[in-house]
């Protein structure tokens, strides 16, 4: 059978990628293996059906047989575990590419989404400008630590994988922020990724659902 995910009908994103259903494109992408969408509106996302599988009402979601499963880096984990191309086959370096999956959800993304949030939902707030300062420090630091290790290497680990696809995602949230570009090495870390052909037609796919959507 081929899998299905769930993606936004009208994505908040713009068509920009940055949408959690495009890591799941990218993934597919990259292992070679065809998928089916379902496109879903707000409404639909908050009904019975789509709770079911995932009891928060977001999206993506994946389907494939006898299996559901909802949160993004599950998802790409899953994916990486059943076809070749986003785990390396050493277990040392495969044991690498699974940490780096859980810092890029873990240590990298929740102060970047936050400071989305916060320049979304509260810049009329009195304290705005204190909160996105706090965030950007932090935010300033990780990306330190992280702009320290990677170096003038290519990729977190040697060569690509599933922690670089989802740092990747996590990273572009920061693109126009100047904080990507205060590190060059960053910045050039995410322009290989987007050159990637994987990455191309997993961006173009998502990007077509918004052109349509627009239309």
């Amino acid at each position: 059978m081929t899998a299905t995910i769930t993606a936004f009908e009208r994505s908040p994103d713009r068509g920009n990628g940055l949408a959690r259903d495009m890591r799941l494109r990218w993934a597919f992408e990259e292992v070679g293996q065809p998928y089916d969408v379902r496109l879903m509106s707000f409404k639909a996302m908050k009904q019975p059906a789509h709770l079911a599988i995932q009891p928060f009402g977001q999206i993506p979601t994946y389907e494939d047989g006898d299996i559901a499963l909802f949160e993004s880096g599950a998802i790409v984990f899953h994916i990486a575990e059943r076809h070749k191309g986003l785990l390396p086959d050493e277990a040392n370096a495969r044991a690498r590419a699974i940490m780096w999956m859980f810092a890029a959800l873990n240590t990298l993304e929740p102060p970047i989404f936050d400071r989305s949030l916060v320049r979304i939902l509260e810049r009329d707030k009195p304290w705005y400008e204190e909160r996105l300062a706090a965030l950007g420090e932090i935010i300033g630091k990780r990306l330190d630590g992280l702009s320290s290790h990677l170096g003038a290497a290519d990729w977190l680990d040697r060569t690509f994988s599933a922690g670089d696809l989802l740092m990747v995602t996590v990273l572009r949230r920061l693109q126009g922020s100047g904080m990507l570009e205060e590190r060059p090495n960053l910045a050039a870390y995410i322009a290989r990724a987007e050159a990637r052909p994987a990455y191309q037609r997993a961006f173009a796919a998502q990007l077509a659902v918004f052109t349509a959507a627009a239309g």
